[in-house]
């Protein structure tokens, strides 16, 4: 069975009770859970165990595409960056909230930069945008 890879980075398993005036209120865990059975989730605040999240899914041919929301790091990792650029399958990046309209740091955006798509600024449905753009 085919699957998509959504691999979340720091901060994220609190959507839902950080800053919900940004992220909203409801909780991404939950919400990514009724994309369905055609989605692996991770959550995870360290850097180096995304980058092996994403080595591990090239490796797997179960994995069709991979959705990334890095967090901070989409501002910051170069390492990610760089390993995504080194991979063959589609990946898209996420964020839950429109960066350019937020503090000048979060306008830069190293990981966007080598993945193959963006979507941002659509609350948790920018999940379902790059998961529609990843099937079609």
């Amino acid at each position: 069975m085919d699957k998509v890879l959504i691999i979340n980075g720091p901060n994220l398993n609190w959507v839902g009770k950080r800053e919900p005036d940004v992220y909203g209120s409801q909780s991404l865990e939950v919400y990514l859970e009724g994309l369905g059975d055609s989605v692996d989730v991770v959550f995870t605040n360290l850097e180096g165990e995304i980058i092996n999240l994403l080595q591990e899914a090239e490796e797997n041919p179960m994995y069709t595409g991979i959705i990334i929301n890095a967090g901070g790091y989409s501002h910051t990792s170069i390492a990610i960056a760089d390993t995504i650029r080194a991979m063959s399958k589609p990946i898209i990046s996420v964020h839950v909230s429109n960066v350019f309209n937020r503090e000048t740091q979060r306008h830069t955006d190293l990981i966007a930069a080598a993945c193959m798509g963006f979507v941002g600024g659509f609350g948790l449905k920018s999940y379902e945008i790059a998961l529609h753009a990843l099937q079609v």
